[in-house]
């Protein structure tokens, strides 16, 4: 019979060091002694016969080796992780807690009819509504740090149910220099102006989308913050266009069509990050927000029960 000679805890203790960015950092976030964590990492490297980490400096860093061995020791905590969950669901009629994280960029409007309907059935159930925005959300996913998540992007690996449509639309205040340009704007040109970027909740945030070609950046964490400097004439952002609706009605904003794209399109989806192990609520819940969704599914979609 196969004995393993490493724990799950020395795996762990492996992910704490690299994660955090030492053995200081991770023996403060682990609640253990630095020598605790330096005995359990060189048991496991002198069990094993592989070098994990090598200390460059003061810092401890991977080897090549130590690059696969972490990747896969992920998987193995993360299934133990699920594992345990799934017994706390198979053993508990309904879950204490919901974790919906959903995306800024996400229409609220359309979740909140079916928070309503979930209300009356939620029998005690604690519904933790988390805003995420770019990578944060996504993160949220990955990491399987939620029941559902609501994001503009379905990662590798995983599946999502569409929800809605997003534009992304280029304003400005109309006394700004840019609204009286003429159009569609060189993107050359728009790149000599103030850019007001939304914050990545991300804790390590990757810029994989959006244009960011402008020499001058201000970065806020909300879109409504992003509305009232724009405002006060200072610079320009791309905006969901639900979230300015108002202000273009009231012309105190204006669209700037940029040439090569008047707009940018995404699409909204429902994501359950661990499905094997969905307890009654989120099951709900999720039944519930897509019977709520406002996009247009092929027939053969709209046909199943």
């Amino acid at each position: 019979m196969f004995r393993p000679k490493s724990t799950l805890e020395q795996w762990r203790i492996l992910q704490a060091v690299v994660d955090y960015g030492g053995y200081a950092q991770a023996a403060q976030h682990l609640n253990k002694s630095q020598s605790s964590l330096n005995h359990a990492v060189s048991k496991l490297q002198s069990m094993l016969n592989v070098q994990l980490l090598e200390v460059i400096g003061r810092k401890a860093v991977l080897t090549p080796a130590g690059e696969v061995m972490l990747r896969r020791s992920r998987y193995l905590t993360q299934n133990v992780e699920e594992l345990e969950a799934l017994a706390i669901n198979i053993n508990q009629d309904w879950e204490p807690e919901i974790k919906l994280v959903v995306d800024l960029a996400y229409p609220k409007a359309l979740l909140y009819p079916a928070l309503s309907s979930f209300l009356p059935h939620s029998r005690g159930s604690r519904v933790n509504i988390i805003d995420h925005v770019l990578t944060g959300t996504e993160d949220a996913i990955i990491n399987h740090d939620a029941d559902l998540v609501i994001n503009v992007n379905v990662p590798k690996g995983f599946l999502g149910e569409p929800l809605a449509n997003i534009n992304f639309i280029l304003v400005c205040h109309p006394q700004h220099s840019l609204a009286s340009m003429p159009l569609p704007i060189d993107p050359k040109e728009l790149a000599q102006h103030l850019q007001i970027v939304i914050k990545d909740s991300a804790t390590n945030p990757s810029e994989k989308s959006g244009w960011l070609k402008s020499e001058n950046r201000w970065t806020v964490s909300h879109f409504h913050t992003a509305i009232e400097l724009l405002k006060q004439q200072l610079g320009f952002c791309w905006l969901p266009e639900h979230y300015v609706k108002e202000e273009l009605e009231k012309a105190t904003l204006v669209t700037l069509p940029v040439e090569g794209s008047h707009f940018r399109h995404f699409s909204a989806y429902l994501v359950c990050p661990s499905p094997d192990n969905k307890g009654p609520g989120t099951q709900l819940l999720e039944k519930l927000i897509l019977q709520h969704r406002q996009i247009d599914l092929p027939s053969s979609m709209n046909s199943q029960p």
